[in-house]
């Protein structure tokens, strides 16, 4: 009875630790996965808050800080009483009435060794003391004092930044970041910074951190990135207004466009961002990205629509880089000595869509208001059979349900493939030769046979666009794509049940960075790109698969691949994810990257590859990690009976795909 008892106790304290780690930690994290006798010592993760500040007479700054891990129990800063030392460095700063930048009044001053220029810079103080209060709870003071004068009615900022090293308890490090704000003289906090969220970035960036992960959120990089900071290597400024947005465009900035480069010193030395671009459809035109607004949200600072209100040279020119205020060179020869004028004639919105006010000048030409819209449909696929051509009947309309010409299209294809269990080849047809049989019905046979052997489910999609141009005839007049969202129907071809395609990724979260992920001039949908980039395409240049998984996975490891990828000509070797690339499920869906993948599907042909024919599970893991070494372990753990990955990364082992990408 004991002994039953003990058991009952034991899978009691089990089954609570099973709810408080799913509760506390992520499966993106390695705590997730830790032993409960280790996570009752070590109590993985990191929270820090300030819970009060002040800055006396003497200009002296004071801040009480709070040490946590996710349970609230109290750390040891020293790493003495409780596990793992806490490294927590602090910034003060005022944001001056009126302006929407800071100031910080801790400093550093940077020297590039090369060149002998000099920077100031914002930075964590340095050489203040600590002060244990209680259990958790520390007082610092800063060494940097607060300059004489100092305005004790503004706002004034202190950030923390933390970082807690379980290193050896295989843990890592775990970061935290806070910021807190007052007013020295007392009262509440009415003015803010609040122009980007850190929501906002997360839509690509998914954990905004940066500077070895400590430094996370909007909120922590402003204190520092503001006018006052500069890179004395290669004496560009470090204002976070300016430098995203440079960062962003990148590549399609005028000055890397006339052969420029666009360089940034950082803690990795100097990084060349001329090759960097936003992913999104319209790039950094679509101002909306970052500058976003929830709807339900009714008392945002005027700061979020600063960008149409406010507008500085500084922000303009750090896209518009061939435009010279000081000579008016690029802005139609007129001469900004400041940024008094600007809203002057770049007023936020003005009546015509493609005028010269801010809004007005961000227009993406295929989002145009102006687009009436393509709308596709399928309505029934007869004599969708083997051996036989399917006729499709389907309809093309406008978004208020007129129907459309054929005539009137740039494009309009048809495609037929299958089957959905793995798709093998692809035809399609030019679906502007159907026969209109209504009101914007349409239909057409197919002039491909289905293969007489055919079994299973097959698929038919429609993808189209209009092409037009916009403000005709002015100095406006541009083209324009109002591109249709694909669409697809699945039929058995054997009179078996219909068998839709797994589904592997999300649209949405494709989107949440790409916006509206469009390639080919009509594809836009994962749905589509899939009956094409099947398991034998093969560029035939550069003689790599296009097959999707590889593609996908090889253009966003991209620059860490360690290994050459070509496509259509482009390297896509150079190119950078901005997430959390481990965290399979930013792309993932239904845990469709957990082993074993289902069974029938067929080996992926490479004829440049190390395996010239891969089976799906080690091209899927290969696909990333691409050294000859992960190559060589995959290979030989596959047999001709098939693949024995999911017997050491299944869901459950030890070395299961979620656990060893946990960070």
């Amino acid at each position: 009875m004991r002994r039953a008892g003990a058991i009952g106790l034991v899978l009691t304290f089990l089954l609570a630790w099973a709810a408080e780690r799913e509760g506390l930690f992520r499966e993106t994290e390695k705590a997730f996965y830790a032993d409960a006798s280790v996570i009752s010592f070590v109590r993985p993760g990191l929270v820090v808050k300030v819970t009060a500040a002040a800055i006396a007479a003497d200009g002296t700054i004071t801040a009480d800080i709070r040490v946590t891990d996710p349970r609230g129990l109290a750390l040891d800063r020293d790493g003495v009483f409780t596990p793992g030392p806490v490294s927590l460095s602090l910034v003060a700063a005022v944001l001056p009435k009126a302006e929407r930048v800071y100031t910080a009044y801790t400093t550093r001053v940077r020297v590039a060794a090369a060149t002998g220029r000099q920077a100031t810079q914002a930075a964590a103080d340095t050489g203040g003391t600590f002060t244990k209060v209680e259990d958790g709870l520390y007082k610092y003071t800063f060494r940097t004092k607060a300059p004489a004068g100092f305005d004790r009615s503004a706002t004034h900022t202190i950030g923390v930044y933390a970082s807690r090293n379980l290193a050896e308890f295989e843990l890592g490090n775990n970061f935290a970041s806070t910021v807190y704000n007052f007013i020295p003289a007392g009262g509440a906090v009415t003015q803010t910074h609040d122009v980007i969220r850190t929501e906002s970035c997360n839509g690509c960036h998914e954990d905004l951190n940066f500077h070895g992960g400590s430094r996370r959120g909007v909120e922590m990089c402003v204190l520092c990135h503001q006018p006052q900071t500069s890179d004395p290597v290669t004496g560009n400024t470090l204002d976070l207004g300016v430098i995203s947005h440079k960062i962003h465009t990148g590549l399609n900035l005028p000055s890397v466009k006339a052969g420029g480069k666009y360089q940034l010193n950082g803690f990795a030395g100097v990084v060349d961002y001329s090759k960097f671009t936003v992913p999104a459809n319209g790039g950094t035109k679509n101002c909306s990205i970052c500058h976003t607004v929830d709807p339900d949200e009714k008392k945002r600072p005027a700061q979020v629509m600063s960008h149409l209100t406010k507008p500085t040279r500084a922000s303009c020119g750090s896209c518009h880089d061939d435009v010279n205020f000081a000579t008016g060179a690029g802005h139609r020869n007129l001469v900004q000595t400041s940024d008094a004028n600007c809203s002057s004639c770049h007023i936020p919105q003005g009546d015509s869509e493609l005028d010269a006010s801010i809004a007005g000048s961000h227009v993406i030409s295929n989002f145009s208001e102006t687009l009436t819209g393509v709308v596709l449909a399928i309505q029934s696929v007869d004599d969708g059979v083997a051996g036989k051509r399917p006729i499709v009947t389907f309809t093309v309309k406008d978004k208020a349900g007129a129907p459309i010409p054929l005539a009137s299209l740039d494009r309009l294809t048809l495609y037929l493939s299958g089957p959905t269990a793995d798709y093998a080849g692809q035809t399609s047809t030019d679906a502007r030769t159907a026969t209109a049989v209504g009101n914007g019905v349409y239909r057409i046979t197919f002039p491909n046979l289905i293969p007489a052997d055919a079994r299973g489910t097959y698929r038919v999609s429609l993808v189209g666009r209009k092409r037009l141009q916009l403000a005709a005839g002015t100095e406006k007049q541009r083209q324009a794509d109002d591109i249709a969202i694909n669409v697809q129907m699945n039929f058995p071809v054997d009179g078996s049940p219909v068998a839709a395609r797994r589904q592997v990724v999300d649209n949405a979260k494709c989107n949440a960075c790409h916006v509206q992920l469009t390639f080919h001039g009509t594809q836009n949908r994962v749905e589509q790109c899939v009956m094409c980039h099947n398991s034998d395409l093969v560029d035939g240049a550069s003689k790599q698969s296009a097959q999707f998984a590889t593609m996908i996975h090889r253009i966003h490891t991209g620059k860490e691949l360690g290994a050459p990828y070509t496509l259509a000509n482009l390297n896509w070797s150079e190119v950078g994810y901005p997430g959390v690339r481990s965290n399979c499920n930013g792309c993932h869906v239904n845990n469709s990257q957990q082993l074993p993948l289902r069974a029938g599907l067929r080996d992926i042909q490479e004829p440049a590859g190390p395996i010239t024919s891969r089976k799906p599970e080690t091209n899927a893991c290969t696909s990333c990690h691409a050294s000859r070494a992960a190559v060589s372990h995959a290979f030989i753990h596959t047999a001709p009976a098939g693949e024995s990955c999911s017997v050491c990364h299944g869901p459950n082992s030890e070395f299961s795909v979620d656990k060893v990408h946990a960070q």
